[in-house]
């Protein structure tokens, strides 16, 4: 196992330099660059004519005029020995400053959602398995249905209402505001949890549904198997071959979808937090690509396909940890 985390660790390193040059160069593929946005913005904009002298200064200014190479040697280089991101050219703030609070949100989005989804479709899903047909099956698989086919947006639209008007409390933004500028406190947590909730709910929904469906059809195929019966006719409690066996073999395709997951919440959670006004980074991400702003925009883009990679690299663990023969090389 520890070699198995080794290989996957350095393959995760690897992955994460190989995703830095790809972010880099599709931030540098558009034509133009943010000085040229810059000059015509400040300069044309006075009544000025941009020179090319003036364009050459103002690359100097933004250190654009250095080859391509040099300047993602330097930014990489930056970002991993002294954990700064640059400067961003649009707002003149340190990037690290501008995105702190937008990444961990979307973290900590990213991160319940995950949660509330595996707590509720993995035990669910068991229970629609060994009760197939049964009240609660069928309620599940409805209930399963509906989360896939309703639009994140509108689910967020009637949580938002519910909470509001049955709970009486603000589903809006972060916190309450007796506490938005408060300092860290138990209270302030209670407080950010109870915002919370209603986010993540919404992302995790159609992933719920999905896992739902996924572990009661595994399960199912799981049960029929011979070594289910032989363990059965060992005089082995029922429970345990349950836990032991089909549950262990089901949860295999369900963990090994966390990278997807994490990518997939990442994606819907703009939509979401423009409905719910939460200070999430896809919108500071768009503006940033827009203006060509390549250090808050790269790092916006570095952070949450890191986030990505790291799901993968816990999932490819959380496999072998299930599963003997992964580690082993055998599958």
């Amino acid at each position: 196992m520890l070699r198995y985390f080794a290989q996957r660790f350095i393959f995760m390193i690897i992955t994460l330099l190989f995703v830095s040059v790809v972010i880099f160069i599709v931030i540098e593929l558009p034509p133009g660059d943010y000085a040229e946005r810059y000059a015509y913005r400040k300069l044309a904009s006075a009544g000025q004519d941009v020179t090319e002298q003036d364009m050459i200064n103002v690359r100097h200014e933004f250190g654009l005029d250095k080859p391509a190479p040099v300047r993602y040697f330097n930014w990489i280089t930056d970002i991993i020995l002294h954990g700064d991101f640059g400067e961003s050219f649009l707002f003149n703030v340190p990037v690290r400053n501008m995105i702190g609070d937008r990444i961990w949100l979307t973290m900590a989005l990213a991160s319940t959602a995950i949660l509330l989804t595996y707590a509720l479709a993995i035990p669910i899903g068991i229970f629609s398995a060994l009760y197939r047909h049964s009240f609660g099956d069928y309620l599940a698989t409805f209930i399963g249905y509906i989360g896939l086919s309703l639009p994140n947006f509108m689910l967020a639209l009637v949580l938002l209402y519910f909470s509001v008007t049955v709970l009486g409390s603000s589903a809006g933004g972060l916190f309450s505001e007796e506490f938005a500028e408060a300092a860290w406190s138990w209270p302030r947590v209670v407080d950010l949890l109870e915002h919370l909730w209603v986010p993540a709910v919404v992302l995790g929904t159609a992933n719920t549904a999905f896992h739902l469906q996924t572990m009661r059809a595994t399960m199912l195929d799981e049960l029929n198997q011979l070594y289910v019966d032989a363990a059965r006719a060992r005089g082995i409690p029922e429970w345990k071959v349950i836990f032991k066996y089909p549950v262990r073999i089901a949860l295999n395709p369900i963990v090994s979808y966390l990278g997807f997951d994490l990518g997939k919440l990442v994606a819907g959670a703009p939509v979401v937090a423009l409905v719910l006004s939460l200070p999430d980074a896809g919108q500071l991400l768009l503006q940033a690509l827009l203006q060509q702003d390549m250090f808050l925009g790269g790092a916006i883009l570095l952070m949450i396909s890191t986030m990505i990679v790291i799901g993968v690299f816990i999932s490819d663990l959380m496999l072998a940890a299930l599963d003997p023969r992964i580690r082993l090389g055998e599958t």
